[in-house]
């Protein structure tokens, strides 16, 4: 694969330029909001997001300029394994074993999500590692 497949890549505006930081305004789609049909459904989804980008060295950037934003699209694999895959894994995993153990469906379905509570608090304490690993650049 060449090194552009492997790249998502979002045009954005920037927002903010800080010391070594900039703030730029995407709009994330979802692969059906560029449908033809999108007027039609209520299904098509495009939100705007502010993302954090490390300037490029050398380069100067004023508030208001286009620039295009790269991530790695493994990033976002793993971002998905993070913020949904895990979290499912957790609530099926111990719903099928405390269902084994207990016969209180209730009280089975309470504490499923309440181990959400950890992983989630886990993942909210890690956030400035997590910032680390998935990093945006500009194009």
């Amino acid at each position: 694969m060449s090194r552009l497949q492997d790249t998502i890549i979002h045009p954005g505006i920037i927002q903010k330029v800080g010391y070594d930081k900039l703030l730029v305004n995407i709009i994330a789609q979802s692969a059906c909001s560029a449908c033809h049909a999108k007027g039609m459904c209520s299904v098509a989804d495009m939100k705007e997001k502010i993302i954090e980008v490390h300037k490029k060295p050398g380069h100067d950037y004023k508030a208001g300029e286009k620039v295009s934003v790269a991530m790695e699209k493994s990033m976002g694999t793993k971002a998905v394994m993070i913020g949904y895959i895990i979290p499912f894994l957790i609530v099926f995993i111990s719903l099928i074993i405390l269902t084994n153990i207990t016969n209180n469906q209730g009280f089975t379905g309470l504490i499923s999500l309440g181990l959400l509570i950890p992983y989630y608090l886990g993942v909210y304490l890690l956030r400035d590692k997590l910032k680390k690993t998935f990093i945006f650049r500009i194009q």
